[in-house]
């Protein structure tokens, strides 16, 4: 799984502010030639983004290359079940990454436009956030 390998704090606040909007970085195809784009804000896990990646990468069977553009840097705590109120804050759980709408999250290359679809398709049923397939023809799959 994904995760920072050290970080300055171990708890993070939740400061769901940062989600508002529209994404002004990293919004462009760099590396590919398809992506996946968010079209809504939300947090995406860790295993989420990982089971995307093994996705994708198995649908193009070994051909092209894949770029993920985004990294789960925010711990999300979580208190234990059944413990009463008070007693601090939990314990980490999970890391999730902050995606906005507009980001792209996945870029994918050296494979035929079909392909490309079929796997950024599944890619994107993997994540908690509504997405779309661009192309750097900008003709839409």
């Amino acid at each position: 799984m994904l995760q920072p390998k050290r970080t300055k704090y171990r708890k993070q606040m939740k400061n769901v502010r940062h989600l508002r909007g529209v994404e002004n970085r990293g919004v462009t195809l760099e590396f590919g030639d398809y992506g996946l784009r968010a079209l809504e804000a939300g947090w995406v896990s860790n295993r989420e983004i990982e089971a995307s990646r093994v996705a994708l990468s198995r649908h193009i069977k070994r051909g092209g290359k894949v770029w993920v553009r985004i990294f789960p840097d925010k711990p999300v705590t979580q208190k234990a079940a059944e413990t009463r109120q008070g007693s601090g804050k939990g314990n980490p759980e999970k890391w999730v990454a902050e995606v906005r709408a507009g980001r792209i999250m996945y870029e994918l290359t050296g494979v035929d436009p079909e392909t490309a679809k079929g796997a950024l398709l599944r890619a994107g049923s993997k994540l908690s956030v509504r997405s779309e397939i661009v192309s750097r023809a900008e003709t839409l799959l």
